[in-house]
């Protein structure tokens, strides 16, 4: 079986060391301010070339100028040098005006359409204050704004440690597209923790705001079926989230390191014309059937190692909620006194596969068989711990599925069905008393760590 989601980026970020592209979805967002308003505290946008001093140029103008703080800050510790501010500076462009001017790197206003861009050879940040920042803002709030000009700024961070167009086309091995873009959202990670830590002078922002503009990062991914290989190629919704996650985790440091030998990019082409054509996505009913004999097996040779017998829960199918003791898990739900995994299928569930794909699904009903993992080993099913616990055992059965060549396997653009329904719904991880980790940020990462480490990381 290979799948894919239905909800796709219809054009990718082109971000090599400059340019990104995109047509913009999501749900529109209460749009909260991430901008401390307190009296004095404001930025004048007037540095920013052909700026009409507007809104989003003054929320283009805070970002960059707190972006350029950290980098003053943080540069010469990282990199033994001290930080220089951008030569050519920020350009903002009204791709909407027929008569408006193009910024440097570009022959016309109208290249710039969509785009937020690093121009190394001019070292300018550009970008389009009509069709790119107010919609990113409309759509995700103003902290997808920050993330996207963080990028932007990642890029000319890379320009002044050495890291050149000329150094990338000479080694293309050593410094794929994917890679370069990863270490940008790293940065970028880096930059919005320590915003999140109380340190920018113009920003602030919470953990728990961060779900709505983390799912920029996920209309930022490559259209599903593009190869890590490409020359383009930025990653899919796993592998950025992933960056941004580990920047934001663990600092500058870890994102200068990044290299092809220390990491895992986990977007791939799809196998089989087959796969292509049919868009990989399995129906509702299909998908319940085959999932289900394939975790039963899976849980199996996972759990094999802590020498405890495996019997696999039944799954139960419903046109009603699960009520399983009183307690609400979701759309699936894993019965401890029968034993059984009730799924609903009317409502929401089918809502989702359609919406997201099938592999949303798939990580609901594979973390109800989590949470039976946990009553075999003789965990609890109930607290921070059980909850935390059975995200990451998901994520390891998720990470089976990658290397498989054959049978049951993952299809380009599953992981960030999985990334969606994480950052979205908190039903994959609510524990057997309804009970879940709070943001999608702490799911998403809890599930990655599974993913990319197995089991043995989940504390078992």
């Amino acid at each position: 079986m290979r799948t894919r989601p239905v909800l796709v980026m219809l054009v990718p970020l082109l971000l090599v060391l400059g340019a990104c592209t995109t047509t913009i979805a999501g749900t529109p967002t209460n749009g909260d301010s991430v901008v401390n308003t307190d009296p004095g505290n404001g930025v004048d946008p007037s540095f920013v070339h052909n700026t009409d001093g507007g809104e989003i140029d003054q929320l283009a103008a805070t970002v960059v100028t707190d972006v350029q703080q950290f980098w003053t800050e943080t540069f010469p510790t990282a990199f033994d040098k001290q930080w220089s501010d951008l030569e050519g500076g920020y350009y903002s462009v009204d791709t909407s005006s027929a008569t408006a001017k193009a910024p440097p790197c570009a022959r016309r206003a109208s290249d710039v359409e969509g785009n937020a861009f690093y121009c190394p050879t001019e070292d300018v940040i550009a970008w389009d204050r009509a069709a790119l920042l107010p919609v990113l803002k409309e759509k995700f709030g103003e902290a997808a704004v920050m993330f996207v000009l963080a990028h932007e700024m990642g890029h000319a961070v890379q320009r002044r440690t050495g890291l050149t167009v000329a150094k990338q086309q000479a080694d293309p091995d050593a410094y794929p597209t994917i890679l370069i873009e990863a270490q940008a959202d790293c940065y970028a990670g880096s930059f919005v923790h320590w915003v999140v830590n109380g340190k920018a002078k113009h920003l602030r922002i919470t953990k728990d705001r961060l779900d709505t503009a983390m799912e920029a990062l996920v209309m930022f991914r490559d259209p599903v079926g593009t190869e890590q290989s490409d020359d383009g190629a930025h990653g899919d919704a796993f592998d950025r989230v992933s960056a941004f996650q580990d920047g934001y985790d663990q600092g500058v440091g870890l994102c200068k390191d990044m290299s092809v030998d220390n990491r895992t990019f986990t977007q791939r082409g799809f196998l089989s014309a087959d796969d292509a054509e049919r868009g990989g996505n399995l129906e509702f009913d299909t998908l319940l059937t085959t999932i289900t004999d394939d975790l039963g097996k899976s849980y199996n040779d996972m759990l094999a190692p802590f020498g405890k017998p495996w019997t696999a829960p039944p799954v139960r199918t419903s046109d009603t909620e699960p009520e399983c003791g009183g307690a609400d898990q979701g759309p699936i739900a894993y019965c401890e006194d029968t034993g059984e995994i009730d799924v609903s299928t009317e409502g929401e569930l089918p809502k989702l596969h359609t919406d997201i794909g099938d592999f949303a699904t798939g990580t609901i009903l594979a973390s109800r068989f989590s949470l039976a993992a946990l009553k075999t080993l003789g965990k609890p099913l109930e607290g921070e711990d059980a909850q935390r616990a059975l995200l990451c055992v998901t994520g390891a059965y998720t990470g089976t599925l990658l290397t498989r060549q054959k049978g049951f396997a993952l299809s380009p653009g599953d992981l960030d069905e999985s990334i969606q329904v994480l950052l979205r719904y908190d039903y994959a991880g609510r524990d057997a008393a309804g009970k879940a980790v709070a943001t999608g940020f702490d799911r998403v990462s809890l599930f990655r760590k599974g993913t990319l480490q197995g089991i043995n990381a989940c504390g078992l």
